[in-house]
């Protein structure tokens, strides 16, 4: 079993916080997980018959759970966008555009998908284990503006290893797909099982400049656009057996000024983030990191895996505690937006990150845990018949009790998960679809199907299926919900969204026009 205990970043606990649960209280029994029940693709270079379970790591020395703290600071940058987003939802309105500042130019060629361009880029992680999903030609790059290529694995000599034989013809084939569009390919180092040598890499002069010279050379190797660092996590510990240090966050600075130094002036250099800033040298979020707008052109808020696969199941990617009542506060969109603009790193140049899979839980829980108030909740249905969305209030004689879709009379369903079993695991969007646990109703909206009814969860903004047959609860995200976080990004003033991953989304790539929509975009 891999207990993963949850604490509040110290930046965020108020001075005159009065006493708090003990977090470990609160979230043990949730998330006491098997190494099976969080496998990201998105931060797990893929291994042939498995993936490696990922977690969010929290500060090791964070001992409070601040929530009225939390939901103060989020109420600097939530106003604005929750009025809009409630006119989206409830009233079919448009949500008005606030263009995001200019991000930090580095001297790149003018582009529509430059980060000195005040158009939102959309973007999508593309992996090497996809790809008998998803071709890197069959990718529609007319709806995307950057492909990140995940993933390249520092190696213990700080050079760059590939999870397949595969790989490097693979990348290759995307750059050629996507500059014949002219769009642009980013690789992506490192991931939650590829972070064990960053620390090393980085730690001194000498293998730094090893490391940077190993980069630049497949920068140029493959025609690249720009480089992703998916360090999973400066400063504290991400997958057992991952080297760290104090110094962490210092030297990733360094690091990043070197590689920027190192190539050209057009590259483009991003990292992939948790939903706080990096770590001091205590293991707790910094409160000041403006000094790393400068050397990156943007980050990537890791808004997924919040929760994972588990008998009492919560979301995986939450818009908002809009409920006000979330143990975790802060794994949220709005929270991180909030908490590194707090820390000084500018909302434009922060992308949102948004899931195309979710997880499969064996559970016969009936609405979405990890509340601290769970009577008060209720449940939020959508009724496949009608297509209405309604507040259903608990009913404490029937928890374990829910009615089925109308579509229940059909033969039942168990989904796998992406082994093949029909255990917990991970499960994409597009295969929900495939396997007719979801359905695009008259409407055009996906529904519930084959016994497994879809509600809504409006504490979180994302959607969940039931089936009480199969026990399964599946938490995912769907084109409703992404519309929304992409519009929550562009009331921010974010800089834009990136999907993880591409090969999850459906093959008329209803999710990322959903996300293209919600930032006003025309559809390709």
């Amino acid at each position: 079993m891999l207990t993963i205990f949850l604490a509040l970043p110290s930046i965020l606990v108020a001075a005159n916080a009065g006493p708090v649960p003990d977090p470990t209280s609160l979230i043990r029994d949730r998330v006491d997980l098997k190494p099976r029940d969080l496998r990201s693709p998105a931060h797990a270079h893929r291994a042939r018959e498995s993936r490696e379970p990922r977690a969010h790591v929290f500060p090791r020395k964070s001992h409070e759970l601040a929530f009225e703290t939390v939901n103060n600071t989020l109420d600097v940058v939530g106003k604005k966008e929750e009025k809009a987003l409630e006119n989206e939802r409830h009233l079919g309105g448009s949500v008005i555009l606030v263009p995001p500042s200019k991000a930090t130019s580095h001297g790149a060629n003018a582009t529509d998908a430059s980060p000195s361009s005040p158009a939102p880029i959309i973007a999508a992680y593309y992996p090497d284990w996809g790809s008998a999903v998803l071709s890197p030609e069959d990718v529609d790059f007319d709806r995307f503006d950057w492909i990140d290529f995940a993933f390249a694995i520092p190696n213990a000599d700080f050079g760059l290893d590939f999870d397949s034989a595969q790989s490097k013809v693979l990348l290759t084939r995307l750059v050629t797909a996507a500059h014949a569009k002219k769009k642009f390919v980013k690789l992506s180092v490192g991931g939650w099982t590829g972070s064990a040598h960053f620390s090393q890499a980085v730690g001194d002069e000498k293998s730094r400049n090893t490391f940077i010279k190993n980069i630049a050379a497949a920068y140029s190797q493959y025609n690249l656009d720009g480089i992703d660092i998916d360090w999973e996590y400066p400063g504290v510990m991400g997958e057992s057996g991952n080297s760290v240090s104090p110094h962490d966050t210092d030297n990733f600075l360094t690091f990043l000024r070197d590689l920027r130094a190192k190539l050209p002036s057009s590259a483009r250099i991003s990292a992939a983030c948790q939903v706080w800033p990096f770590a001091d040298e205590a293991g707790n979020p910094k409160s000041d990191i403006s000094v790393f707008a400068s050397v990156l052109d943007w980050i990537l808020l890791m808004n997924y895996d919040a929760n994972g696969s588990s008998s009492t199941p919560g979301s995986n990617a939450p818009l908002d505690d809009g409920c006000h009542n979330s143990t975790q506060p802060f794994a949220t969109a709005r929270a991180a937006v909030a908490t590194w603009t707090k820390a000084g790193f500018p909302a434009s140049q922060i992308i949102l990150g948004i899931p195309s899979y979710g997880y499969i839980s064996q559970s016969s829980a009936t609405y979405l845990h990890n509340k601290r108030d769970q009577d008060e909740r209720g449940q939020v249905a959508f009724d496949e018949k009608s297509h209405d969305i309604e507040l259903k209030p608990p009913n404490k004689s029937q928890t374990g009790v829910q009615a089925q879709d109308a579509s229940s009379s059909t033969k039942s369903l168990e989904v796998e998960n992406e082994d093949g079993g029909v255990g917990d695991g991970q499960v994409q969007f597009r295969s929900l679809v495939q396997q007719g646990a979801l359905k695009l109703s008259s409407s055009g909206k996906y529904v519930g199907a084959r016994g497994y009814r879809r509600t809504w969860d409006q504490c979180s903004s994302t959607p969940f299926l039931r089936s009480q047959t199969a026990n399964q609860v599946i938490t995912y995200d769907d084109p409703e919900s992404l519309k929304l976080k992409a519009a929550f990004a562009k009331e921010a003033g974010l800089l834009g969204v990136n999907m993880f991953d591409a090969h999850g989304d459906t093959k008329t790539w209803d999710l990322i026009d959903a996300a293209r929509a919600g930032f006003g975009l025309k559809q390709a």
